[in-house]
């Protein structure tokens, strides 16, 4: 693409728009009308709880059918979200920029005492507007935050999937796109059906909705993450057998410490006597699990998370940065968001989050960081 065309192929078309609020409709209506387990969220501060309708695997395996059956039916393209990218990127840039502006200004005029909805200022506009002040809007009876963490994770594999559609339409399918596709689905896939835990996640329990989190699902989930996948679909890459392997390798890692991690986390907050590896939990002072990979690393979690973006760039080799680019851009994210976990962590746990740290040195990477 010649630099001179970049601005009119950023422009949102009527057609673009469309098919993003079509798509964010069908996300919403799905959660409230399929079946779904309802899953209870963590006591707030208030003593009230929130209620999570968690059948977020059931609605994009629906929407994969649907846009399927659309496809034998010549009614939609399956390369159209590839053959207008760069539309769709800055359409949900704009639609997340006007809803995080929207929602500060709702916030701004709140009264409400409610946790969820109580606003809360750090006296810096720009810092309000884009952490957020209110912890869980919302719009028409949906959790706004609930649903745009569900659109960006499945946003990602229907862009993944149109850049394979584009990918076999032009004839440069690869070993390098068939592990990258293979890679992503498992992982979204894993993280929808196992998507109760995500009640006990940081974004969930304590991070206000503003443009970090609306941005970061609908932006940085859905396109950040694809990059790989666009550039496959045009680029020709020859995977030897061995990188493929050491890929694969990487992959299984991530993909074990990814959902070991969590899923320890998420029995201790049920169990805190349930065994970890066979063992009894090594709890500090009575409320913070150092046992299995809460032992080896305060966030052993992103260290996992981080092996698994890894291992979609390595899977296009080495010839090129740019599917090196989400990695890379994931570095300066977990650093950041691991200095503003401590801070909470420490404020709220005070001195036994002190002895955690004695105990559990390792910040993400054991011997490293």
């Amino acid at each position: 693409m010649e630099l001179g065309s970049l601005p009119h192929a950023l422009m949102p078309s009527s057609n673009s728009v469309g098919v993003y609020m079509i798509y964010l409709a069908y996300v919403a209506i799905a959660s409230i009308i399929l079946p779904a387990k309802v899953v209870p969220g963590v006591i707030m501060q208030d003593g009230t709880r929130l209620y999570y309708r968690c059948n977020g695997l059931l609605t994009l395996v629906s929407l994969i059918g649907l846009l399927g059956l659309g496809s034998k039916m010549d009614l939609v393209s399956l390369t159209l979200i590839s053959d207008r990218g760069l539309e769709m990127l800055s359409t949900s840039y704009i639609f997340s920029f006007l809803v995080a502006s929207a929602l500060y200004i709702v916030g701004c005029m709140s009264r409400s005492h409610a946790s969820s909805l109580k606003p809360r200022f750090t006296g810096n506009f720009i810092l309000d507007w884009y952490l957020g002040v209110q912890l869980n809007p919302h719009f028409l009876g949906l959790n706004l935050k609930f649903l745009f963490l569900r659109a960006g994770m499945m946003g990602w594999i229907l862009i993944n999937l149109s850049n394979l559609a584009k990918s076999v339409e032009i004839g440069n399918l690869s070993l390098s796109m068939i592990l990258y596709q293979l890679f992503c689905l498992i992982h979204v896939m894993d993280f929808l059906y196992h998507e109760e835990t995500l009640v006990n996640f940081w974004d969930i329990m304590v991070e206000r909705l503003g443009f970090m989190l609306i941005g970061g699902y609908l932006v940085w989930a859905a396109f950040l993450t694809t990059i790989q996948g666009w550039w496959l679909s045009h680029n020709e890459v020859e995977l030897s057998t061995p990188a493929a392997i050491l890929t694969c390798i990487i992959y299984l890692i991530g993909v074990i410490g990814y959902r070991g991690s969590n899923s320890q986390k998420d029995q201790f907050k049920k169990n805190p006597k349930a065994l970890i590896w066979g063992k009894p939990p090594r709890v500090i002072g009575g409320k913070l699990l150092a046992s299995g990979y809460w032992g080896i690393a305060r966030h052993y979690n992103y260290l996992a998370d981080y092996l698994l973006s890894l291992s979609f760039s390595l899977a296009c080799g080495m010839s090129s940065p740019i599917p090196y680019i989400y990695p890379i851009c994931l570095i300066v994210f977990f650093v950041s968001r691991e200095r503003r976990d401590e801070a909470r962590c420490a404020e709220k746990y005070k001195e036994i989050w002190a002895e955690y740290c004695k105990v559990v040195p390792w910040r993400i990477v054991p011997y490293l960081y």
